[in-house]
């Protein structure tokens, strides 16, 4: 029964990796919902589809939610309301003030932020052979972002950066790489699946607040029928579904190896954009996938043996 659950964990990263890649499925419609609708809608809208099916999940796990101390529901409030909502809003909001690939480029900052919180609060150390296949990971989504090297500018576009952009996009990397390690913290005490209905059930809540008092909420007869198809994808596949997947990964996965595994988002973005918007893939894109893999395959390989060492965890304050 160990050794079964010790092989389980080795392999519990790849289920992060494979909820990455869900995170990127939903692009092609988000692109047609953009064009009518709000971003904060549109988020709203996913969020709502999400809690069908999580309350009842609320329910269930009510004897975890009673044993959650202040400290836990503070961090859970953290994951829903900065992770869910702040971070999408600012990393969207970045590419007003700043070019697009530099929003990108800073979120490769992400997997330094969360190995940073990770030391701090989990407490987790970290030796060479850890090291090495993160940043081999690190290269390859690189790579796979910019098959050029150099970040290219649009047509037109300077590397001018404005410092609002920055901060905002930087912002963003801080939100959802403290939600990974805040969602490591909080899995201590709950469920995978209760720590997920937590999630959406209070990023719904503050969206619905967001949405009122900006007046972003149209008129229901004015959205197509396609328009709530699409929210219903979105809000299943990239939503619950791969967040489910993730929060059962990261129960067994150290949240520095959990952040490296994230990086399948842009590995997917780009099969996706490939397939559905005609971007083909270019070489250094299919050799930065192949060193991702393989970063993540090691870390995974070894995330259970000696990439590093567990201390006792320490409250948050």
């Amino acid at each position: 029964m160990m050794r079964n659950m010790n092989n389980y964990k080795k392999y519990a990263p790849f289920l992060i990796f494979i909820a990455a890649m869900l995170w990127a499925t939903d692009a092609p419609f988000r692109v047609h919902l953009t064009q009518d609708l709000s971003s904060n809608f549109i988020v709203l809208g996913e969020h709502f589809v999400a809690i069908l099916f999580c309350i009842p999940i609320l329910f269930l796990g009510f004897r975890e939610l009673k044993k959650l101390t202040w400290r836990e529901w503070l961090a859970t409030l953290g994951i829903a309301i900065g992770g869910s909502a702040l971070a999408s809003i600012a990393f969207t909001q970045s590419f007003h003030y700043v070019n697009p690939s530099v929003a990108i480029l800073l979120q490769k900052l992400q997997p330094f932020l969360v190995i940073g919180l990770a030391a701090g609060i989990l407490r987790e150390s970290f030796n060479r052979k850890f090291w090495l296949f993160a940043i081999m990971a690190m290269v390859g989504a690189y790579l796979i972002s910019f098959p050029g090297i150099v970040p290219q500018t649009y047509e037109g576009e300077t590397w001018a950066v404005n410092a609002l952009g920055v901060g905002l996009a930087l912002l963003a990397a801080f939100f959802w790489g403290a939600s990974t390690v805040l969602g490591k913290y909080v899995l201590r005490k709950a469920s995978f699946t209760t720590m997920t209905a937590l999630r959406f059930t209070l990023a719904f809540l503050f969206l619905l607040a967001l949405n009122i008092f900006e007046g972003t909420i149209p008129p229901l007869a004015t959205i197509s029928a396609t328009d709530y198809l699409f929210i219903g994808i979105i809000g299943i596949t990239s939503g619950v579904v791969s967040l489910f997947i993730y929060y059962k990964g990261l129960e067994y996965t150290r949240a520095s190896v959990a952040t490296i595994a994230e990086l399948g988002f842009p590995l997917a973005a780009v099969v996706v954009n490939w397939i559905f918007l005609g971007a083909v893939l270019q070489p250094m894109q299919l050799v930065g996938s192949s060193i991702l893999l393989f970063g993540v395959y090691g870390l995974a390989r070894f995330s259970n043996g000696p990439l590093s060492t567990n201390k006792k965890e320490v409250p948050l304050v």
